[in-house]
């Protein structure tokens, strides 16, 4: 098996990745970027916008994407997995798995012609499982590669894709290939996850149809979203009143997960403020322990909401319950009055906190760094720079610990940093003749 190699692996494509290996890359870097979904772009480009400027998140993120898949300097790994490192010689041995697409990316125009004859339909995820998806489908509009994908668990094998596709890129004996790649650091950007809310049997996520959490309910505010307008899933009734319960999953010892996650009071925020747009006559009430607004215009992002006539109440919600016509019938404890309240809400979200992605653990023990008991990565201890983990590997995003998008992109450029200036220490010499050589 021939080795590629680069000077950088970045795994994870999500904004801190693709903001890190840009930086890397423009700095004259090779950079292979290994991103396990079949597109890059991560989390933000689901999201609605962006506070506190309700900036559209998808106009920022798409820019980044073109950038990343027309870069010469990066290579672009979708659809694909490390499944080990080693450390050789001072340099990174990595094993990737590019899992099989059965569709030749390079052939594929992305007509949707397979995904209007395949007849299989299953909760797409990229939508929250609000609408379907078909078994041939291409991730969402905006992807890249903008190449379809077949869902062998849910395929039929009727061949309808197939016998439609106009350049002939669908291939049912397509294999998962192996790749062995050289680089000499490594930049973990493996970004992060929402609490599973059903772990939190009191508000019955996924039992009771009106409670979802909130990134279902950015995707119900998106330009891109499914429905014209936010509808509750239950019935499609628009909702007169909603309900959000904060710190869900977060600041619980109970449930393993006993820290602040930072960005949920502000995500709850700019969703209140965005669906008193979106439905002018709509009473959006935030249950929340704690409003921590602790960013550059956040306190006065926070007044904006209150001034609209989002309304706070201080307190703990106790559990929810579900009513006959689908409202959902909220218990809780009032702080303030220290009285027990009972409210009926037509759809209640849960701001569930952040986990970091699972990471795995043979690469873990070869790249040397260390996680805290949650599982985010923790920095080195005998080093300045907050972004190395073990020498030579590096970390930005999420899975350093939960931030928001302007401390991501800041973190993941801090990363970047760190990480030429370790190239340049530890190989510049080498990389100085290479340069060299290639202009002779």
């Amino acid at each position: 098996m021939s080795v590629n190699e680069y000077d950088v692996l970045v795994i994870g494509g999500g904004i801190a990745g693709m903001e890190a290996a840009t930086a890397l890359g423009d700095m004259g870097f090779s950079v292979v970027l290994v991103e396990k979904e079949p597109s890059i772009g991560g989390i933000m480009i689901s999201l609605s916008k962006v506070f506190p400027t309700t900036d559209c998140a998808s106009c920022i993120s798409s820019p980044k994407v073109s950038t990343v898949a027309h870069h010469q300097n990066i290579k672009l790994l979708t659809y694909s997995e490390v499944l080990d490192v080693r450390k050789e010689n001072g340099e990174f041995k990595a094993r990737v798995k590019q899992k099989a697409r059965f569709v030749h990316p390079e052939d594929c125009t992305g007509c949707l012609k397979c995904e209007q004859a395949c007849p299989v339909m299953v909760p797409h995820e990229f939508n929250q499982g609000f609408v379907g998806r078909k078994a041939a489908y291409v991730p969402f509009d905006t992807a890249y590669p903008r190449s379809a994908v077949i869902d062998l668990n849910n395929c039929i094998f009727c061949g309808a894709c197939e016998r439609v596709c106009p350049t002939n890129a669908i291939d049912f004996l397509q294999k998962d290939e192996e790749e062995e790649l050289s680089a000499k650091a490594v930049l973990i950007t493996t970004g992060g996850k929402l609490f599973p809310m059903e772990r939190k049997k009191e508000f019955g996520y996924k039992k009771i149809s009106n409670v979802i959490n909130g990134l279902q309910m950015e995707r119900l505010l998106a330009p891109t979203r499914p429905f014209n307008t936010v509808l509750r899933p239950s019935d499609g009734k628009v909702p007169g009143k909603i309900g959000y319960v904060l710190c869900a999953g977060s600041r619980d010892a109970s449930l393993g997960n006993p820290y602040c996650s930072r960005i949920c009071c502000m995500y709850s925020i700019k969703q209140a403020i965005l669906l008193m747009g979106a439905l002018p006559l709509v009473d959006v009430t935030i249950h929340y322990m704690d409003i921590r607004a602790f960013g550059k215009g956040y306190e006065e992002f926070y007044r904006q909401a209150v001034d609209m006539g989002v309304q706070f109440v201080r307190g703990r919600v106790a559990d929810l319950n579900e009513l006959e016509n689908g409202d959902v019938l909220m218990k809780s404890e009032n702080t303030d009055t220290g009285k027990i309240v009972e409210e009926k809400y037509d759809l209640v979200v849960l701001a569930a906190g952040i986990l970091p992605e699972t990471h795995n653990r043979t690469a873990t023990e070869a790249l040397g760094y260390a996680t805290d008991s949650i599982g985010f990565i923790k920095p080195r201890a005998d080093t300045i720079g907050a972004t190395e983990v073990s020498e030579g590997v590096f970390a930005a995003g999420l899975g350093t610990g939960p931030k928001d998008i302007v401390d991501t992109i800041a973190e993941a450029d801090a990363a970047a940093s760190s990480c030429a200036s370790y190239m340049k220490e530890n190989f510049g010499k080498e990389r100085a003749e290479k340069i060299l050589r290639e202009l002779m």
